[in-house]
């Protein structure tokens, strides 16, 4: 179970799912085996490269942040995906760069690999639409294939299912965790936000009619 922060209260102990203090989850001490912080995911536009045979000016390689919203939007409700989700994941994955390359090879959006962008029938990962569908695609399969255990797929989209299998749940591996918790705190922060907004506008709404 990964959260922002936690606290005892009342001889249990609260998971805290995002800054604020009331969203959380809690459990009796005896049911948690143990407590372990990771750091915070560093900046995505650091952990990528632009691609050496498109200049970094190009204006494919920035999307509008409406039309990055419209397209993760439409790949959503194709996969019953939220598209905070979505979008926390590009966030982290090449922080909204279509031409983001990373030091091992993955491409665009959400940086897919070329062997799992050919087996999920991307022919150009470059192309914000494509690489959409195929890494929303990708996701679905994993949560699919770890009954919806957000944290696990998010472990096997950074480092393959392979990895996430053999140690029977997230990997030990630093970038791994940081990656998770990263994601996770992003969609939180995302949802809480918009929860926000739509209490704003509700409330705004009921004092017009007044």
């Amino acid at each position: 179970m990964l959260c922002d922060h936690h606290a005892e209260a009342g001889g249990r102990v609260r998971l805290f799912l995002g800054s604020v203090e009331d969203n959380y989850i809690e459990f009796p001490p005896q049911e948690i085996a143990l407590i372990e912080r990771v750091p915070d995911l560093p900046a995505p536009p650091t952990a990528v490269r632009v691609s050496p045979t498109t200049p970094a000016a190009s204006p494919s390689a920035q999307l509008s942040p409406a039309d990055l919203h419209e397209m993760l939007a439409k790949a959503g409700h194709e996969h019953n995906l939220d598209v905070d989700l979505l979008a926390s994941l590009v966030k982290a994955e090449s922080g909204g760069n279509a031409r983001a390359v990373s030091p091992v090879g993955a491409r665009g959006l959400m940086q897919l690999m070329p062997g799992t962008a050919a087996g999920l029938g991307v022919e150009d990962s470059f192309k914000p639409d494509e690489n959409v569908r195929g890494g929303s695609t990708y996701l679905d399969a994993l949560l699919t294939r770890y009954h919806d255990n957000l944290a696990l797929a998010l472990a096997a989209y950074n480092a393959g299912p392979a990895a996430v299998d053999k140690y029977r749940g997230i990997p030990p591996y630093r970038e791994t965790k940081a990656y998770v918790a990263g994601v996770i705190h992003e969609f939180n922060r995302r949802v809480l936000a918009r929860e926000a907004e739509a209490k704003r506008a509700a409330s705004q709404a009921r004092a017009s009619k007044d």
